[in-house]
């Protein structure tokens, strides 16, 4: 993630393919960050009770690139607080530009429970590849 972070952010940011929001400690470092985008996916990949009712090609969806926190700051609910603040984003842009789901892959079994307490279920066939429906999104959003 650091390198991506250093390296490709930016860039991606300039071309209009991610944005990328980036908490800052208050010496200036860097203590998390996370980055969205948006994308399509092949309805089929998606669970068949959020595509039931939709067109058989590719669908829009908000993806959270990336989310991470700076070992140095663990433990401090940063984590939890960029992901609120990302959802808030996503929610947001989805008045503007719709989508059906926010999809994010895991890098491992521990964030897949992180995003699991935010309702986020696995998506058919890909463990470690989850879906927040954007209905559930909604609801969370007006709770």
């Amino acid at each position: 993630m650091n390198a991506w972070l250093a390296t490709e952010a930016m860039q991606s940011q300039k071309k209009r393919l991610s944005k990328t929001e980036v908490l800052l400690a208050p010496d200036g470092r860097i203590a998390g960050f996370y980055s969205i985008a948006m994308g399509q996916i092949d309805f089929s990949e998606l669970p068949s009770e959020l595509v039931k009712k939709l067109p058989k090609r590719a669908v829009p969806v908000a993806v959270l690139a990336w989310l991470g926190v700076d070992k140095n700051f663990k433990g401090q609910s940063l984590g939890r607080n960029l992901l609120a603040q990302a959802l808030a984003e996503c929610h947001e842009a989805g008045r503007t530009f719709p989508f059906v789901a926010l999809i994010l892959d895991c890098i491992d079994e521990d964030a897949k429970r992180f995003y699991q307490r935010w309702d986020f279920r696995e998506m058919p066939g890909c463990p470690m590849k989850l879906y927040l429906s954007a209905q559930s999104l909604d609801a969370m959003m007006t709770a």
